[in-house]
């Protein structure tokens, strides 16, 4: 159960869960929500190391929780939503929920955006991600962005000026608190007929209606050459410079499957996690480190997390 205190015009929750898409891992020592660019100023003051927290899509908190600063921006002022459809820009704010986005967008007959149906972001943490995957990613359509620094500094950037790249954009240490993009008017039967077969293809990809955090490993760049056997028992080569799926690295490693305690890789797709109902977040962890492991004795490849890991310490 949490508790709050007040400090001038912030509310401050004690003890406060941290909803993920896991469904398990620990909480907030100390959780909150600010109305207004003012009282998340003074969430920095606070403490300029906060974490701020989204839709929890792409998220893992260990079990014992965290000390540091938790915000949510989720008033108003940062889930307003600006759709223009004559011009085609897009203003959203970082907490949008980005399948909402894309409903609206299709439904106006602007184009971009559909191809990143399935994806449960908040606009803020997709954009500093850069969400995206087989059809294409957010940074696409972006036009620029808001966000605050830690020193509660304000800050407008151009898509220019950003450093996208894959699953990356160098705004970890900012804070985005909006985004605009430029769509292109389209039909919208065809925007939501290429929404449908986007989602159509994950269903029978991925584990939808497990508990995970998604694509848990970025797809690596491979170092040297590398050459992995198929199922028809030949092989198939990746050259030095090439990236390569984490789910097939995993996938003929042998994890598929592979449980540890109440966490197991997917039998669906390699890249995909998942936790039982009730489960620690500690097993989820271990399992993380053991299927990189495997990966790396058995190919020389080191797997990076896409999906983020908070815990008391670093």
């Amino acid at each position: 159960m949490s508790s709050a205190a007040v400090t001038p015009d912030l509310v401050i929750e004690h003890r406060a869960p941290i909803p993920t898409w896991f469904g398990v891992g620990g909480g907030a020592d100390r959780l909150a929500r600010p109305r207004t660019a003012a009282e998340l100023r003074r969430c920095l003051e606070i403490d300029p190391g906060l974490r701020v927290l989204g839709d929890g899509a792409n998220l893992l908190v260990d079990d014992d929780g965290v000390g540091d600063l938790v915000v949510s921006l989720a008033a108003p002022q940062f889930t307003r939503c600006e759709i223009d459809p004559a011009s085609g820009v897009v203003l959203a704010g970082a907490s949008v929920k980005l399948p909402s986005l894309i409903n609206r967008t299709t439904d106006a007959g602007l184009a971009g955006l559909e191809t990143l149906a399935g994806f449960p972001a908040t606009i803020g943490g997709a954009v500093v991600m850069n969400a995206g995957g087989k059809y294409g990613e957010i940074a696409d359509h972006l036009v620029r962005v808001w966000a605050v620094d830690r020193s509660g500094r304000e800050h407008v950037l151009e898509r220019s000026s950003i450093g996208f790249g894959y699953r990356a954009s160098g705004l970890n240490d900012l804070i985005v608190t909006a985004a605009e993009f430029q769509l292109s008017p389209d039909d919208p039967g065809r925007l939501k007929s290429v929404k449908r077969e986007v989602m159509e293809y994950k269903r029978q990809t991925q584990p939808l209606a497990e508990n995970s955090a998604g694509c848990c490993y970025k797809n690596p760049t491979l170092a040297a050459d590398l050459r992995l056997p198929d199922t028809e028992g030949g092989a198939r080569q990746f050259a030095r410079g090439q990236r390569v799926s984490a789910g097939l690295l995993i996938d003929r490693a042998g994890c598929k499957g592979m449980r540890l305690g109440s966490a197991q890789v997917s039998h669906q797709h390699g890249n995909f996690i998942t936790a039982d109902k009730g489960g620690k977040a500690r097993d989820v962890i271990l399992l993380i480190d053991r299927v990189a492991a495997r990966v790396r004795d058995e190919f020389c490849v080191e797997l990076q997390t896409e999906v983020v890991i908070w815990s008391r310490t670093p």
